[in-house]
């Protein structure tokens, strides 16, 4: 792995990806400092300290707590993404669109930046009223001040990621999200360490903390990368004098075909009752509502493991489509041995993408609520929990694998052996 490293550098076009992509981490680190208009501190302070904002303060690197230009972060735009994904199964325009190549991707992005902007500016708003009281002036015009401001923010990391993805190495947005959450542990590290000195916080429960999260990394990255591989036999065509056809190879089913979106998905949707709550007067249904969906609360638990379950379901079942993958085979003369081509291929497919996501929905579940589970036994705060190791380990290993496959071009050994 050292020596694939060092042959980083000695490939011109990779070294330059990398670079670049360094470069507008460092922008994204210095805009995660740049705060919104009017805010006091202290009284934003012992604000966010009453609010349950602390994933999505990890994934903006801070920049919530602070309440920076970029403290929605790039979640509008994941929830626009996956709005879009859904609508392709209801809307046959969307549909057509996703089919048509190039031209259809680019249109489909264009209406992703679209709905990233009005998701923005919805978020944006319910965040603003959420925080007025934090405004030196806690007036209209700097609610209107303040939502301008954190949607462009998102815009702006919206063209950013697009840039990494266009120039850089590896998937833009992703890693725009992978840069938040590791930006956190020199601070995390800092705090236990306090915790420690102050006898707060026992040296053994910091090493069973670093033994569990060790597990938790190890079967993130057996689950990201095990599948179940569909045997496909291609029968052999003869066209003129040459013959086609005839290979074996297989179709993959990751156990987790959804990645980490039904638990940003499930989180956002979430997040909707708080925000609402702050229009009602102080008390009563306001503070019912903030009971309820506190990350301890049971119910709160409860309902955000099914959504989860049933968003980990719904995800994978618009990104893989057995009738699609069933037609294709028959299209190319294809099929599964012991199995007629078309329905009942799409029936096997359908049977075991099921059994698998099942597992894929249970591991999943347990990740996201393993903080919230946490929390409620030692009474410490983990907000960093199995959902930022899930995005950091799988954003780091789709990244690897692009490096490995740069290196490997100019025959430079790969990572993985």
């Amino acid at each position: 792995m050292l020596s694939s490293l060092s042959g980083i550098w000695k490939v011109e076009e990779l070294r330059k990806k990398i670079m670049f992509t360094l470069l507008m981490f460092l922008i994204f680190r210095l805009g995660a400092h740049v705060p919104i208009p009017g805010i006091d501190p202290d009284a934003l302070s012992s604000l966010m300290g009453a609010q349950i904002f602390g994933w999505l303060d990890i994934v903006s690197g801070g920049s919530l707590k602070r309440f920076t230009v970029f403290a929605m972060g790039i979640i509008p735009y994941i929830n626009a993404s996956i709005i879009l994904n859904l609508l392709t199964m209801v809307i046959p325009y969307f549909e057509k669109l996703q089919k048509e190549g190039p031209e259809g991707r680019k249109k489909m992005t264009q209406y992703t930046r679209y709905g990233t902007v009005v998701l923005g500016l919805f978020q944006a708003f319910g965040m603003s009223m959420m925080l007025r009281s934090a405004f030196t002036n806690p007036s209209w015009a700097s609610v209107v001040i303040s939502t301008i401001s954190l949607t462009a923010g998102t815009a702006f990391l919206m063209w950013l990621g697009e840039l990494i993805t266009e120039k850089g190495i590896g998937n833009g947005i992703s890693l725009i999200i992978f840069a938040g959450i590791v930006s956190r542990i020199p601070t995390g590290a800092v705090t236990v360490w306090n915790l420690i000195s102050n006898r707060d916080m026992s040296i053994i429960t910091v090493l069973l903390f670093l033994i569990l999260a060790i597990l938790v990394i190890a079967g993130i990255v057996t689950v990201q990368e095990a599948q179940r591989k569909i045997p496909v036999q291609y029968a052999k065509r003869v066209v003129g004098r040459k013959t086609y056809g005839g290979q074996s190879t297989h179709v993959p089913i990751k156990i987790n075909q959804a990645g980490v979106i039904p638990i940003i998905f499930a989180m956002s949707i979430l997040m909707i009752p708080s925000m609402f709550a702050n229009f009602f007067p102080e008390g009563g249904f306001s503070s019912f509502i903030s009971k309820i969906f506190n990350m301890q609360h049971p119910v709160y638990v409860v309902t955000y493991g099914l959504l989860i379950l049933v968003f980990t379901y719904f995800y994978t079942a618009v990104t893989f489509n057995t009738n699609d993958v069933a037609d294709n085979l028959k299209k190319y003369g294809g099929f599964i041995p012991g199995l007629r081509p078309g329905r009942p291929t799409a029936e096997y497919l359908d049977r075991v993408l099921s059994r698998i996501t099942f597992a894929g929905a249970i591991f999943l579940t347990l990740i996201a609520i393993m903080p919230s589970i946490a929390m409620a036994v030692s009474g410490q705060n983990f907000s960093f929990g199995g959902t930022s190791l899930l995005i950091a380990v799988g954003v780091a290993l789709d990244t690897m694998k692009q490096i490995e496959s740069h290196l490997l071009l100019r025959h430079y050994e790969g990572f993985m052996r």
